[in-house]
């Protein structure tokens, strides 16, 4: 517990890696990328979302797919800079802040993904080896109830609970709070969830 408090993030260059992995998370791909493929602004389909999940109701796998995997390594890009510039403490963070970049985007209004994508890849930047935990969990909740949203909500919450057990309290501190956010963003999925009207994988219409 006394490691937990204490930080070393001190000074300007610390601040600069935390703003930087917000600019980072800012990017919006799901909307750069379809507009370039001519399929218009991903924010009037759907869930009205700029994540890999709206960008695959527009039928284009391969978009959805660079969609993910980009959302997910401008995060990881964050936290391997921040680590470089001032330390894995300010990586962590600024990974944190990739995260609530995607989520909070300044470029379009500050209103963005779910962050799914980006928490795999804070996590992938931090603690690359928890990302296979998280993947474990997360397949296995998907294969046995189908549901994509509940996979992700499970295994965000299994990641910082697992890592405080093993001994990780800064980067599961991180990570919890990543988790409460990202729940709070998937509050109309639990809603329907609790409903039993959220659908499910490989599920049309």
């Amino acid at each position: 517990m006394n490691d937990l408090m204490n930080w070393q993030i001190g000074g300007g260059v610390a601040v600069a890696a935390i703003v930087l992995g917000y600019l980072l998370g800012s990017i919006p791909f799901g909307l750069i990328l379809t507009r370039a493929a001519g399929l218009g602004d991903i924010r009037s389909i759907g869930s009205g979302n700029i994540g890999a999940t709206n960008v695959l109701r527009t039928g284009n796998k391969k978009l959805a797919a660079a969609t993910l995997l980009l959302d997910a390594l401008k995060a990881t890009a964050a936290a391997v800079a921040g680590t470089y510039i001032a330390g894995p403490e300010a990586g962590l963070l600024a990974g944190l802040a990739a995260f609530l970049g995607h989520l909070f985007p300044v470029w379009i209004g500050f209103k963005g993904g779910k962050g799914v994508a980006t928490y795999v890849g804070t996590l992938l930047g931090v603690a690359p080896l928890w990302v296979l935990v998280f993947a474990a969990v997360w397949l296995t909740v998907a294969f046995v109830s189908k549901y994509s949203s509940l996979s992700a909500l499970v295994a965000t919450l299994v990641i910082p609970v697992a890592l405080w057990v093993m001994g990780e309290e800064k980067i599961a501190l991180v990570m919890a709070i990543m988790t409460a956010v990202s729940w709070w963003r998937h509050e109309t999925n639990i809603r329907r969830l609790l409903a039993g009207t959220e659908g499910k994988i490989g599920q049309k219409g």
